[in-house]
């Protein structure tokens, strides 16, 4: 194959990836910020992104969040989840309008299952978050214990400022359960953090197998959209050029 026939081909893979609208969905304890160096890299190549801001108040209520920023994109939809944005995306990817979902060392449930129920009898030796007492209906993990679990990797002002903005994830977004899973008729992705101590890496790769998505390992923290936002973005990437 000629450089040129190189170059064209390589062109048009990135031309049809930028057809496909990137839509980012937080997880719990943090808000839509974190995506700022994925958007950043997905920018810079020539995609359209938006970030939702979900409540992270309950299930139903994020899940509506999620698709009212689906209903106002004019292009097939990438749908990404980090950790509890998984739980969203599983429910809100069932919209016409998805093409795919990634999945961002991320809760990919079943039907019926919620993160409560998925966390709830680690394996022994299994990595445990730091999750505080319920505060009036709300989660916090422990600001003292909050870099060493969820952003080890990540630049030691940064993590200790995203201990002392937490969102409070609230009880009924914790137990929100699945309906119907998106992953069930939609192609997946899902990047494995391998140095994750919140969401167990075992525990990560029985998702992504049970989803049938095509499954990356990236070294990095429960953060690692936050400490490898290219890697994040490449992967994001991929799919968008990939699907139909």
């Amino acid at each position: 194959m000629s450089v040129a026939a190189i170059g064209s081909t390589t062109t048009s893979a990135a031309a049809k990836g930028q057809d496909r609208a990137i839509v980012l969905v937080h997880g719990g304890f943090v808000d839509g910020s974190g995506w700022e160096g994925t958007y950043k890299a997905l920018k810079a190549d020539g995609y359209d992104v938006t970030i939702v801001q979900n409540p992270t108040t309950s299930l139903a209520a994020d899940v509506a969040a999620t698709r009212a920023v689906i209903d106002s994109q004019t292009r097939p939809v990438i749908l990404v989840g980090h950790s509890y944005g998984g739980v969203v995306i599983t429910e809100a990817g069932n919209d016409p309008r998805v093409a795919g979902l990634v999945y961002i060392t991320a809760f990919a449930p079943d039907a019926g299952e919620s993160v409560g129920k998925l966390i709830a009898n680690p394996a022994p030796g299994a990595p445990v978050p730091p999750i505080l007492p319920p505060q009036n209906g709300f989660l916090f993990l422990d600001r003292a214990k909050f870099a060493a679990a969820f952003a080890a990797d990540v630049r030691p002002d940064l993590a200790a400022f995203m201990a002392d903005s937490q969102v409070p994830w609230g009880l009924d977004a914790l137990n929100g359960a699945v309906t119907t899973p998106a992953w069930k008729s939609k192609p997946s992705w899902y990047m494995v953090a391998t140095d994750d101590h919140m969401i167990p890496v075992d525990a990560q790769r029985f998702m992504a197998k049970r989803a049938g998505a095509k499954t990356v390992d990236q070294a990095g923290s429960h953060a690692v959209y936050v400490s490898q936002p290219q890697a994040v973005a490449k992967l994001i990437e991929t799919a968008a050029s990939s699907v139909k």
